[in-house]
């Protein structure tokens, strides 16, 4: 099993994966590519908390090119009491709302998530999902992927890459959550 966090560890900036301009290129062409692959009318779904401000601004770039007749969608789910860990003694997890306003039976959807690691978050995601429906096709963006599945779950569209240490973690710290828009590296310390 991969070294998970306690919840008081504490973690040193290790370098900056990206910084806030790099940050603007990668959302860009991810939003490009997915307006490319899916259609210009994608439904971006994000998982809470980071995935749903990640999905929110690859749906703004997409607004500015889209028709102005259709043009792409913004969903979030909460995947709390989906987690597999939950009553494990993981962490108070935040739980925030889940907000499917456009039917996902028969849509091609995006789930966009911050960083995908071992995939659970991803497959609690898609159980959310299947929950209010069943879509034609689920993709999967994400800002980082830094490898260390623990589940045969892939990104369709990735950010970047990063191979990941046990005592490593990544973190994409965002200007919605009141942080500097960047991806930091980070190492446990003590």
């Amino acid at each position: 099993m991969p070294w998970k966090p306690p919840p008081d560890a504490v973690f040193a900036v290790r370098s900056v994966i990206l910084d806030d301009v790099a940050m603007g290129r990668v959302l860009r062409r991810m939003a490009y590519e997915i307006a490319e692959k899916v259609g210009p009318n994608a439904y971006l779904i994000g998982i809470q908390t980071r995935g749903v401000h990640l999905a929110a601004r690859m749906v703004g770039i997409l607004a500015n090119e889209s028709d102005p007749k259709g043009g792409p969608r913004l969903g979030t789910v909460d995947i709390t009491m989906y987690r597999d860990d939950l009553h494990m003694g993981s962490p108070k997890q935040e739980v925030g709302p889940t907000d499917l306003s456009h039917s996902i039976d028969g849509q091609t959807v995006v789930l966009v998530d911050d960083v995908l690691y071992t995939g659970r978050t991803i497959r609690a995601a898609m159980d959310v999902l299947l929950d209010y429906g069943r879509p034609k096709a689920i993709h999967l963006a994400c800002m980082v992927d830094r490898g260390n599945r623990e589940l045969p779950i892939q990104p369709d569209f990735v950010g970047v890459r990063v191979t990941t240490g046990p005592n490593e973690s990544v973190r994409v710290m965002l200007s919605e959550r009141g942080e500097t828009d960047q991806v930091v590296l980070r190492e446990k310390v003590g």
